[in-house]
């Protein structure tokens, strides 16, 4: 039986902390742009993008995940994905490489003693001496947010 889990991610640095997103679900990665804000709309969201006349949210991946933000820069950008069928800007400080995970790479994550939110979390990969949090982008917020990110895109 084979992982689903293995095969080829988009890595990606916030802070010192290195993650994967399976390379299907990468539209594009694009240097920062303006943003603009959406009123009313959760923190996590920092408003739309205009990309190629399409309407794109775009997500603080670092609020989401209720790390320090930071000022952007040069390496700072946008990965275009399509998740949980809504296609979506991620902000992260530096994209990484790609890089091709197999099975025996690949670990479960470790259980904890105290409620976690780890849902969105496939697994660490375990690569050139690193590990990397292997997320699962359809899981990376919630059901709650997701309404949230679809009605802003309605009134935006």
């Amino acid at each position: 039986m084979t992982d689903s889990r293995c095969g080829k991610y988009l890595t990606f640095f916030l802070g010192a902390e290195e993650y994967g997103l399976a390379i299907l679900k990468v539209r594009e990665i694009i240097r920062m742009q303006p943003i603009t804000r959406v009123p009313l709309t959760p923190q996590f969201m920092l408003g739309v993008i205009n990309l190629r006349g399409k309407v794109v949210p775009i997500v603080n991946l670092r609020c989401r995940f209720e790390m320090p933000d930071i000022e952007h820069t040069a390496s700072t950008c946008i990965v275009v994905v399509q998740a949980a069928g809504l296609e979506m800007g991620l902000v992260v400080d530096r994209v990484s490489d790609v890089l091709d995970v197999s099975s025996e790479d690949i670990e479960d994550l470790p259980a904890f003693d105290v409620r976690l939110e780890t849902a969105f979390l496939l697994g660490l990969a375990k690569t050139h001496g690193r590990v990397r949090m292997l997320l699962d982008i359809d899981r990376v917020l919630t059901g709650t947010q997701l309404n949230c990110l679809s009605e802003s895109m309605a009134r935006a």
